[in-house]
Protein backbone atom coordinates (compact mmCIF):
# COMPACT_ATOMS: atom_id res chain seq x y z
CA UNK A 1 0.00 0.00 0.00
CA UNK A 2 0.98 3.49 -0.73
CA UNK A 3 1.69 6.09 1.76
CA UNK A 4 -1.54 7.81 2.79
CA UNK A 5 -0.96 11.50 2.41
CA UNK A 6 -3.37 13.82 4.35
CA UNK A 7 -2.56 17.65 3.91
CA UNK A 8 -2.96 19.84 6.35
CA UNK A 9 -5.69 22.49 6.07
CA UNK A 10 -3.81 24.52 8.86
CA UNK A 11 -1.86 25.91 6.71
CA UNK A 12 -4.06 26.70 3.70
CA UNK A 13 -5.40 29.95 2.69
CA UNK A 14 -7.98 30.84 4.56
CA UNK A 15 -8.94 33.52 2.01
CA UNK A 16 -9.16 30.96 -0.70
CA UNK A 17 -10.27 27.53 1.29
CA UNK A 18 -12.59 26.47 -1.81
CA UNK A 19 -9.78 26.75 -3.87
CA UNK A 20 -7.39 24.76 -1.69
CA UNK A 21 -9.69 22.18 -1.53
CA UNK A 22 -10.46 21.51 -5.03
CA UNK A 23 -6.71 21.76 -5.92
CA UNK A 24 -6.55 18.59 -2.88
CA UNK A 25 -9.22 16.92 -4.87
CA UNK A 26 -7.52 17.19 -7.90
CA UNK A 27 -3.75 15.98 -6.46
CA UNK A 28 -3.19 12.76 -5.46
CA UNK A 29 -3.96 13.47 -1.82
CA UNK A 30 -5.95 10.88 0.29
CA UNK A 31 -7.28 12.53 2.99
CA UNK A 32 -7.71 15.99 4.22
CA UNK A 33 -6.41 16.77 7.50
CA UNK A 34 -8.40 19.18 9.68
CA UNK A 35 -6.68 20.69 12.54
CA UNK A 36 -9.77 21.57 15.66
CA UNK A 37 -7.89 23.36 18.33
CA UNK A 38 -10.05 24.77 21.32
CA UNK A 39 -7.26 27.54 23.25
CA UNK A 40 -7.47 25.33 25.82
CA UNK A 41 -5.98 21.95 25.17
CA UNK A 42 -3.43 23.82 23.06
CA UNK A 43 -2.41 27.71 22.90
CA UNK A 44 -4.32 27.91 19.34
CA UNK A 45 -7.96 28.71 18.64
CA UNK A 46 -8.58 27.09 14.87
CA UNK A 47 -11.49 25.95 12.58
CA UNK A 48 -15.28 25.68 14.55
CA UNK A 49 -18.15 23.94 12.86
CA UNK A 50 -19.34 26.20 9.97
CA UNK A 51 -15.67 26.38 8.61
CA UNK A 52 -15.21 22.27 8.74
CA UNK A 53 -18.82 21.78 7.01
CA UNK A 54 -17.59 23.97 4.11
CA UNK A 55 -14.64 22.14 3.68
CA UNK A 56 -17.36 18.96 3.58
CA UNK A 57 -19.00 20.51 1.41
CA UNK A 58 -16.30 20.83 -1.26
CA UNK A 59 -14.01 18.38 -0.28
CA UNK A 60 -14.28 14.84 -2.29
CA UNK A 61 -11.89 12.86 0.09
CA UNK A 62 -12.53 11.58 3.75
CA UNK A 63 -11.57 14.48 6.28
CA UNK A 64 -9.35 13.58 8.71
CA UNK A 65 -10.34 15.60 11.84
CA UNK A 66 -7.52 15.71 14.44
CA UNK A 67 -9.09 17.19 18.12
CA UNK A 68 -6.77 19.23 20.06
CA UNK A 69 -9.72 19.82 22.62
CA UNK A 70 -10.50 19.15 26.26
CA UNK A 71 -13.35 17.10 26.46
CA UNK A 72 -14.10 15.41 23.11
CA UNK A 73 -16.68 13.49 23.69
CA UNK A 74 -19.34 16.09 23.90
CA UNK A 75 -18.71 17.12 20.02
CA UNK A 76 -18.05 14.27 18.41
CA UNK A 77 -21.56 14.04 17.18
CA UNK A 78 -21.76 17.16 15.48
CA UNK A 79 -17.97 16.50 14.03
CA UNK A 80 -19.89 13.35 12.23
CA UNK A 81 -22.56 15.64 11.00
CA UNK A 82 -20.15 18.36 9.99
CA UNK A 83 -18.63 15.46 7.68
CA UNK A 84 -15.66 13.82 9.33
CA UNK A 85 -14.82 10.09 8.47
CA UNK A 86 -12.08 9.92 10.90
CA UNK A 87 -11.49 11.26 14.12
CA UNK A 88 -8.26 11.46 16.62
CA UNK A 89 -8.62 12.54 20.05
CA UNK A 90 -5.80 12.93 22.06
CA UNK A 91 -4.90 10.57 24.43
CA UNK A 92 -3.85 13.18 27.21
CA UNK A 93 -7.60 14.58 26.95
CA UNK A 94 -9.04 11.69 27.11
CA UNK A 95 -9.54 10.48 30.94
CA UNK A 96 -11.81 7.47 29.58
CA UNK A 97 -10.24 6.90 26.49
CA UNK A 98 -11.94 3.47 25.77
CA UNK A 99 -15.00 4.91 26.01
CA UNK A 100 -14.28 7.77 23.87
CA UNK A 101 -13.19 5.32 20.62
CA UNK A 102 -16.29 3.18 21.19
CA UNK A 103 -18.61 6.50 21.15
CA UNK A 104 -16.71 7.66 17.66
CA UNK A 105 -16.97 4.28 16.27
CA UNK A 106 -20.74 3.95 16.99
CA UNK A 107 -21.28 6.52 14.02
CA UNK A 108 -19.39 3.84 11.62
CA UNK A 109 -16.40 6.10 11.31
CA UNK A 110 -12.61 5.67 12.26
CA UNK A 111 -11.40 6.53 15.65
CA UNK A 112 -7.96 7.33 16.51
CA UNK A 113 -5.70 8.33 19.36
CA UNK A 114 -2.83 10.99 19.36
CA UNK A 115 0.17 11.17 21.27
CA UNK A 116 1.91 14.31 22.28
CA UNK A 117 5.84 13.89 21.69
CA UNK A 118 6.26 13.25 25.56
CA UNK A 119 3.54 10.88 25.92
CA UNK A 120 5.18 7.22 25.69
CA UNK A 121 3.14 4.23 23.21
CA UNK A 122 3.38 1.76 25.71
CA UNK A 123 0.50 4.03 27.23
CA UNK A 124 -1.84 2.38 24.20
CA UNK A 125 -0.85 -1.41 24.71
CA UNK A 126 -4.91 -1.99 26.76
CA UNK A 127 -6.16 -0.12 23.60
CA UNK A 128 -4.61 -0.47 20.47
CA UNK A 129 -6.40 -3.76 19.15
CA UNK A 130 -9.98 -1.10 19.36
CA UNK A 131 -8.12 1.57 17.18
CA UNK A 132 -7.77 2.22 13.55
CA UNK A 133 -5.38 4.53 13.57
CA UNK A 134 -2.62 6.08 15.74
CA UNK A 135 -1.42 9.52 15.23
CA UNK A 136 2.35 10.16 16.13
CA UNK A 137 2.67 14.27 16.90
CA UNK A 138 6.46 14.77 15.53
CA UNK A 139 5.48 18.23 16.88
CA UNK A 140 4.28 20.12 20.18
CA UNK A 141 0.38 20.23 19.26
CA UNK A 142 -0.99 23.83 18.31
CA UNK A 143 1.19 25.90 15.87
CA UNK A 144 1.98 24.73 12.07
CA UNK A 145 5.45 25.59 11.21
CA UNK A 146 7.23 23.80 13.74
CA UNK A 147 10.68 22.39 13.50
CA UNK A 148 10.38 17.96 13.44
CA UNK A 149 11.34 16.18 16.39
CA UNK A 150 13.30 13.50 15.40
CA UNK A 151 12.32 11.13 18.34
CA UNK A 152 9.08 10.30 16.84
CA UNK A 153 11.04 8.10 13.84
CA UNK A 154 11.68 5.89 17.19
CA UNK A 155 7.96 6.34 18.34
CA UNK A 156 6.94 5.12 15.28
CA UNK A 157 9.01 1.75 15.11
CA UNK A 158 7.54 1.29 18.51
CA UNK A 159 4.04 1.55 17.62
CA UNK A 160 4.53 -0.61 14.47
CA UNK A 161 5.70 -3.26 17.05
CA UNK A 162 2.80 -3.01 19.36
CA UNK A 163 0.39 -3.10 16.58
CA UNK A 164 2.17 -6.20 15.19
CA UNK A 165 2.16 -7.89 18.93
CA UNK A 166 -1.26 -7.44 19.27
CA UNK A 167 -2.51 -8.09 16.31
CA UNK A 168 -3.94 -4.34 15.45
CA UNK A 169 -5.10 -3.05 12.14
CA UNK A 170 -4.23 0.52 13.49
CA UNK A 171 -2.58 2.82 10.77
CA UNK A 172 -0.41 4.75 12.14
CA UNK A 173 0.19 8.73 11.28
CA UNK A 174 2.14 11.39 11.88
CA UNK A 175 1.99 14.68 12.31
CA UNK A 176 4.50 17.77 12.38
CA UNK A 177 7.64 19.08 10.68
CA UNK A 178 6.64 16.19 7.98
CA UNK A 179 9.26 16.90 4.80
CA UNK A 180 10.98 15.31 1.75
CA UNK A 181 13.94 14.55 4.09
CA UNK A 182 12.38 13.00 6.86
CA UNK A 183 9.52 11.17 5.21
CA UNK A 184 11.39 7.86 4.23
CA UNK A 185 12.56 7.63 7.59
CA UNK A 186 9.03 7.70 8.73
CA UNK A 187 7.94 5.35 6.12
CA UNK A 188 10.97 2.86 6.76
CA UNK A 189 9.60 3.08 10.55
CA UNK A 190 6.64 2.03 10.13
CA UNK A 191 4.65 5.13 9.00
CA UNK A 192 1.13 4.21 6.99
CA UNK A 193 -0.31 8.09 6.88
CA UNK A 194 1.76 11.65 6.75
CA UNK A 195 0.37 14.81 7.83
CA UNK A 196 1.73 17.80 6.09
CA UNK A 197 1.27 21.47 6.15
CA UNK A 198 3.66 24.06 5.17
CA UNK A 199 5.55 21.95 3.23
CA UNK A 200 2.55 21.39 1.26
CA UNK A 201 0.61 24.38 0.57
CA UNK A 202 4.34 26.89 0.70
CA UNK A 203 5.57 25.32 -2.00
CA UNK A 204 5.55 26.31 -5.76
CA UNK A 205 3.15 23.72 -7.01
CA UNK A 206 1.58 21.59 -3.69
CA UNK A 207 -0.49 19.46 -5.83
CA UNK A 208 3.43 18.60 -7.42
CA UNK A 209 4.94 18.26 -4.02
CA UNK A 210 2.16 15.50 -3.06
CA UNK A 211 2.98 13.69 -5.49
CA UNK A 212 6.63 13.70 -4.43
CA UNK A 213 5.80 12.74 -1.18
CA UNK A 214 3.36 9.95 -2.39
CA UNK A 215 6.26 8.03 -4.50
CA UNK A 216 8.60 8.04 -1.39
Amino acid sequence: MSTIISPSLLACDFGNIQRDVEMLNNSAADWLHIDIMDGVFVPNISFGFPVMEAMNKHSKKPLDVHLMIVNPDQYIETFVKAGAEIITVHYEACPHLHRTIQHIKSFGIKAGVALNPHTPVHLLENIIEELDLVLIMSVNPGFGGQKFISHAIKKVAETKTLIQSKNSNALIEVDGGVNSENAPLLISAGANALVAGSFIFNSPNPSETIEKLKSI
